[in-house]
């Protein structure tokens, strides 16, 4: 750059849209659903509710950080593929939540 240039601006933030929200609303409730039908499957206590919902929010702090960490790393400004990234965990998750607890024991 010589002294009479000036910078360019850097550009905006992408805004996430509306299919990357709804898609990973979906997934998030799938996640959370993968829960709940887990804790209907140990016998449908209140105990079992508030654990597997606590376990579910727990779960997506634990996940939420280090994918945090991944999208300022490789895929700064780009929102909405870190929410899809972060949904799909917690959905992937859920689900296994809930195989877990249809094994025989």
């Amino acid at each position: 750059m010589t002294t009479g240039e000036t910078p360019t601006p850097a550009p905006p933030p992408r805004r996430i849209g509306a299919a990357a929200i709804g898609m990973a609303t979906a997934l998030l409730f799938l996640g959370l659903l993968g829960h709940l039908l887990a804790a209907r499957a140990m016998g449908g206590s209140r105990v079992a509710y508030v654990h597997h919902v606590l376990g579910f929010f727990f779960i997506a702090a634990l996940t939420g950080l280090p994918l945090l960490g991944l999208a300022r790393l490789f895929w700064r400004g780009r929102r909405g593929v870190t929410l899809l990234a972060f949904a799909a965990v917690q959905a992937l998750l859920g689900l296994l939540v809930y195989a877990n607890q249809l094994q025989p024991r």
